[in-house]
């Protein structure tokens, strides 16, 4: 069995820094899936399209080329997180990233991907699954602080209602909704710093690794 290591949860929860770390603890390749997904929607835009159009963001879907996600700032930006949120609840998107995702937590030796249904859906059979989260307004100052270092000019309260209308939408669609797989570890970052969560993260992974005889 390899080390597939699960990291759902929702946005600004820290799952994608604690996801790296442990990648990076592991010497495990690491895929940050969200950014297929704000991929797929700044494609869109930028063709022109609108993101209530399912068949556009399918076609980016199918060509999209995963090796050039971690080169495009422009997918680290607010714009990008509330397309990734519209698109994502496609059908024909979900399925056009299906494989590549899978393909990814099956290489050997294992992988780390985080995203909103790895555990669930795109690799069940991990052996080490967390679900990160922490309190919306929590999660809300820690990406209206990101944010705004990079000079973005938004309010907090505005955070804070993007934040709830992505968990609502993330939860609420019908293809793969955001959900902690019944055999996911929760892990609540609320009250962590980025050092607790990950020693935490990691105590997480090596009692799964000393179940499954890893």
């Amino acid at each position: 069995m390899s080390l597939i290591i699960s990291v759902d949860g929702p946005a600004a929860s820290g799952k994608g820094t604690i996801a790296a770390r442990l990648a990076a603890h592991y010497g495990l390749p690491f895929l940050d899936t969200g950014l297929l997904y704000r991929a797929v929607g700044m494609g869109v835009l930028a063709r022109g399209g609108s993101l209530d159009d399912a068949d556009t963001a399918e076609a980016v879907a199918r060509t999209l080329d995963a090796a050039q996600l971690s080169d495009d700032a422009r997918l680290t930006t607010g714009q990008a997180g509330e397309a990734a949120s519209r698109i994502a609840g496609y059908p024909g998107v979900r399925a056009a990233l299906l494989e590549l995702q899978r393909d990814f937590a099956a290489q050997p030796g294992g992988a780390v991907l985080d995203g909103r249904d790895i555990g669930t859906v795109i690799a069940p059979q991990a052996p080490a699954k967390l679900y990160v989260t922490a309190t919306p307004e929590v999660r809300a100052t820690r990406r209206w602080k990101q944010l705004t270092a990079r000079g973005d000019a938004i309010a907090y309260e505005a955070m804070l209602a993007d934040i709830l209308r992505r968990d609502e939408r993330d939860a609420g669609r019908g293809a793969a909704p955001m959900v902690q797989a019944p055999d996911a570890v929760l892990l609540d970052t609320t009250e962590m710093d980025i050092e607790a969560a990950f020693d935490a993260a990691r105590r997480i992974v090596e009692a799964a690794r000393v179940r499954s005889g890893l």
